[in-house]
């Protein structure tokens, strides 16, 4: 539950949120700021309001650097599409709470009397710490921050594209047709460890298909299992020059 207005920002209560952020304040009143709910603050510009403006600017252009180059042969389109998934008040609000940001904020009573918040108050504080850490430390913690926590919400917005499972309509054709189950053999791998991206193929039985590139092994697996599929049913590939 988080704490009343009457009661304030212990240093413990702020080395917790630090310690889940992994970056300590140098300003410790900014990070106060950060968890000032507009509830528990004295007037509106004392509140995390304006960091959240701020916060929401930053991790939206970290997201699309991360986007870009992490999938390389995808089109705008697909693209913006990973990006609406991954910044949205649902998938920001889930990383709060799995970084229990919402336990350190600062709320009036209206809102302190219950057991959780409104998501929306969840994926504020969120970005208003990722404003704090820009503010505090430079950008390079900041976009730390970000691959750490959204890294992997990336992976499962581009892991399965449009909805759709490749990997599982390939094994229901593989078996149906050959009475084979599909298996993905990693052919290549490249970047920096923090932003890897793997080259597979999915193979049926003796025959191997186009490889593809993606961001993570699973999405990898899911772009060799749709060139596989559209391959067998002699469509373009969608995945070309990988």
């Amino acid at each position: 539950m988080a704490r009343r207005v009457e009661s304030d920002h212990r240093d413990d209560v702020l080395e917790a949120c630090e310690a889940a952020l992994d970056h300590r304040f140098q300003n410790r009143d900014l990070l106060r700021n950060c968890l000032t709910h507009a509830s528990g603050a004295n007037h509106r510009l004392a509140s995390n309001e304006r960091l959240e403006f701020l916060g929401d600017a930053i991790l939206g252009a970290v997201v699309c650097e991360m986007l870009y180059h992490r999938f390389p042969e995808e089109p705008e389109g697909e693209l913006t599409r990973i990006k609406s998934i991954v910044v949205s008040r649902t998938t920001c609000a889930k990383i709060s709470v799995a970084l229990s940001l919402p336990g350190f904020l600062l709320l009036g009573k209206g809102l302190s009397v219950h057991d959780s918040v409104p998501m929306s108050v969840a994926a504020a504080v969120f970005e208003s710490l990722i404003a704090g850490v820009y503010l505090d430390g430079g950008l390079e913690p900041a976009r730390t921050l970000i691959e750490r926590v959204v890294g992997p919400e990336i992976e499962l917005a581009g892991g399965v594209e449009h909805g759709r499972n490749y990997k599982s309509l390939l094994q229901q054709h593989a078996q149906k047709m050959f009475g084979e189950t599909p298996v993905y053999r990693l052919l290549d791998e490249k970047g920096p460890d923090h932003s890897k991206c793997f080259k597979v193929s999915a193979m049926i039985g003796p025959l191997s298909y186009a490889p593809a590139w993606g961001a993570n092994k699973k999405a990898a697996e899911q772009r060799a299992a749709q060139n596989a599929l559209y391959e067998l049913e002699g469509k373009p590939l969608p995945h070309v020059g990988d």
